[in-house]
C-alpha cells in the first residue's frame, strides 16, 4: 500500500511542475499573446506587430496589453498542470512501449526515442485540449474588446463572458472552438520532440577542464533546459499558427459583430468553414497572422517555463524521463 502511494505521488509531480510553467508563461507572455490576437481576428487587416501594439497602448492603454490576464492567470496554471503532468506520465508509459523506446548507444539502457517523446507531447496536448478550449474562449473574448473603458465593453469579465455563453449557447458553447484547439495542440508532438533532440545535443558539448582533469559541459542541465524549451518553441509555433488562427477565429465569432446579436438557433461556425472564409478573403497569409508576436515571445515565454519546469521536477524527486 505504501509502495502504491508513493508512486502516485510521484506521478502528479509533473502536475505540480507544471502550475509553476503556467503562470510563468503568463507573467512573461500575455502582452505579446494579446497583440497576436488582435492581429488574428481583424479580417482584412495588413497591420503589423508594431502598429497593432502602438495603437493599443496609445488608445487604450498600456495595461490594455494585459486584457482578459484573470482568465489565463488561472487558466493556464490549470492547463499546463494538466499538459505537462500528462506528459509526465505519457512519457513513462511509453518507456514500456519497444516501438517508441531504443538503446542509448552511450550506457546501453533503453530510452524513449526522439518519436516517442514527439508522441508522448502529441497525446499530452490533446488530452489538454479539453480544459484549454474553454479557458481560451474566455481569454479571446476578452483580448478583442477594443474600449478602453470597461463601461463600454460588452464583456465585464471571464465570469460574464462564461455566463453569456451558456445562457445563449448551452454548456457545450464554451467548447466552441474545441476542433481548433486539438488540432493546434497536436503540435505539441513537434515542441516536446525539439525539447528533447536539443537536450541531446547540448548534451554532446563537452570541453576538457584541465585543472579539474575531467570533461566538463559548455552547457549545465539547468541552462541546457532553458535553451531548449526556447528553441522547441519555434518548431511548434510554425507548425500550430494556421490552426491557431482558425481556432480564435472560431472562438471570437461573431467578432466584429456584438455577441448579442447571435441567437439560440445561429449556425455556429466550424474548422473548415472557418478556414475557407479566412482563405478566400486573406489568402494563404492570412492563416499566418500573428506569426510576428508569436515567435518574438516564443522564445522568452517557453525557455522560462520549461527551466522553472524541470527544476520543479528536479527539486521534487520526479522519475527520470530523459537518459
Amino acid at each position: 500500500m505504501t509502495s502504491q502511494s508513493n508512486d502516485n505521488h510521484i506521478r502528479l509531480v509533473g502536475s505540480v511542475a507544471g502550475i509553476g510553467s503556467g503562470l510563468t508563461k503568463v507573467a512573461v507572455g500575455h502582452g505579446f499573446d494579446t497583440i497576436k490576437v488582435r492581429m488574428q481576428t481583424s479580417s482584412g487587416s495588413t497591420q503589423s506587430a508594431l502598429s497593432v501594439t502602438r495603437s493599443i497602448i496609445r488608445n487604450e492603454g498600456v495595461l490594455a496589453l494585459y486584457k482578459g490576464v484573470s482568465s489565463p492567470a488561472v487558466g493556464w496554471t490549470a492547463i499546463d498542470s494538466l499538459l505537462l503532468g500528462a506528459l509526465h506520465n505519457y512519457r513513462l508509459f511509453l518507456q514500456r512501449v519497444t516501438i517508441t523506446t531504443e538503446i542509448n548507444p552511450e550506457n546501453g539502457l533503453r530510452r524513449l526515442s526522439l518519436f516517442g517523446h514527439g508522441v508522448a507531447g502529441l497525446f499530452a496536448g490533446c488530452t489538454s485540449s479539453l480544459l484549454a478550449t474553454p479557458m481560451e474562449l474566455l481569454k479571446v473574448n476578452l483580448q478583442i474588446q477594443q474600449q478602453a473603458s470597461v463601461a463600454d465593453r460588452q464583456f465585464k469579465g471571464p465570469i460574464d463572458v462564461a455566463r453569456r455563453i451558456v445562457r445563449t449557447e448551452g454548456p457545450l458553447g464554451l467548447w466552441r472552438g474545441f476542433t481548433g484547439s486539438l488540432a493546434q495542440r497536436c503540435a505539441f508532438f513537434w515542441m516536446f520532440f525539439g525539447v528533447e533532440g536539443f537536450m541531446r545535443g547540448f548534451s554532446h558539448l563537452s570541453n576538457y577542464d584541465i585543472h579539474a582533469r575531467r570533461l566538463t559541459d559548455y552547457v549545465s542541465p539547468p541552462l541546457a533546459n532553458f535553451f531548449a524549451g526556447g528553441f522547441a518553441s519555434f518548431a511548434f509555433w510554425i507548425t500550430a499558427i494556421a490552426p491557431d488562427t482558425v481556432k480564435n477565429r472560431m472562438m471570437s465569432w461573431p467578432y466584429p459583430n456584438p455577441y448579442s446579436t447571435i441567437q439560440a438557433s445561429t449556425r455556429r461556425p466550424t474548422f473548415i468553414g472557418v478556414a475557407r472564409q479566412i482563405y478566400t478573403t486573406d489568402g494563404y497569409r492570412g492563416f499566418f497572422r500573428g506569426l510576428g508576436p508569436c515567435l518574438l515571445r516564443a522564445f522568452p515565454v517557453n525557455a522560462c517555463a520549461y527551466f522553472v519546469y524541470e527544476g520543479i521536477l528536479n527539486i521534487l524527486g520526479a522519475e527520470k524521463t530523459r537518459h
